[in-house]
């Protein structure tokens, strides 16, 4: 744990990033810890359960809970995440609404909106990917959205390119309340090395399918076993809902499993600092989202009918 000064006392709080699917929360908890810790997809609600990111900005740790896109559920994994939201952003110090500023106030922001003033917490706006809005259309999203909701402050930044982060940054750097710090200084991350690898295999399958499989697919690390040699060696499933999916998952001759796996070895290797063997097998789990179990694998309450 970090030592406190008299002279220059540290601070330590929670700031939950809450907003529609795809505006960009996970790509701002990256840019805020300055390291990759939630996976980062084109496809909506691919960040499942609360990944927390640990920032350190000077004298202060800002925790940084990348919670799950707020939508309209309709399943009952759709229920559970947005559940998993909320209750993030009630226990946070801070609340930051994340907005793709190029998409504006529209009806996905509906829902996170119409729940937005029961949140009993000091609550940013933020106007996310300004690299794709000209200012005007800028300047009258922020007045609009002060006409919504009286908000602490706003902040116009794109975590993409960069540009902006700095003065979130800091602001939260001082707003977060004083306090020893909670992790060592050199943890980006409270997920363990097994969940954070399933995490990577999870983002490659999407990154590579796209639109071809439903974000219901999960992974799990089944195994990891540290050799000899100083290597590990990881099995992980990828469960699907479907056989036609499986056929997807693996594809012709097994080429696209072996494209899949290449790309997620290299980023493990590179998160566990140890050359990587891993090994992929795909199953099918018919009715996985009614399963209690993988609900609290993914940090998840399950929701009851």
């Amino acid at each position: 744990m970090a030592e406190t000064s008299a002279e220059q006392p540290t601070r330590c709080g929670f700031v939950a990033l809450i907003g529609a699917p795809n505006s960009g929360k996970s790509t701002l908890t990256n840019a805020l810890v300055g390291a990759k810790v939630s996976i980062v997809t084109h496809k909506a609600q691919t960040t499942r359960g609360p990944v927390r990111g640990i920032a350190l900005m000077g004298r202060s740790q800002v925790i940084l809970v990348d919670t799950p896109g707020i939508f309209q559920p309709k399943r009952r994994l759709d229920r559970a995440m947005s559940a998993a939201a909320w209750n993030r952003a009630g226990d946070a110090d801070i609340v930051a609404l994340v907005i793709d500023a190029e998409r504006g106030i529209d009806k996905g922001l509906d829902p996170v909106l119409a729940h937005l003033p029961e949140v009993r917490r000091p609550t940013l706006a933020v106007l996310n990917k300004i690299d794709k809005v000209k200012k005007p259309e800028l300047l009258k999203l922020a007045a609009d959205l002060s006409g919504l909701k009286t908000f602490d402050r706003t902040f116009m930044l794109s975590a993409l390119t960069g540009d902006g982060v700095a003065g979130l940054a800091e602001y939260l750097a001082s707003a977060v309340p004083p306090g020893r710090w909670l992790f060592p200084e050199d943890q980006l991350t409270d997920a363990s090395l097994r969940e954070a690898a399933a995490e990577i295999t999870r983002e490659k399958l999407f990154l590579r399918l796209h639109d071809e499989l439903p974000y219901t697919l999960t992974v799990e690390t089944a195994d990891w076993k540290e050799l000899k040699d100083g290597s590990v060696r990881i099995e992980q499933t990828i469960y699907v809902e479907r056989e036609s999916q499986r056929k997807i998952v693996l594809g012709a001759k097994g080429a696209t499993i072996k494209e899949i796996g290449v790309a997620a070895r290299e980023e493990i290797a590179a998160m566990a600092e140890t050359p990587v063997h891993l090994f992929l097998f795909v199953k099918v789990r018919e009715h996985w989202g009614d399963d209690p179990e993988r609900y609290r694998e993914m940090g998840l309450d399950y929701p009851k009918e």
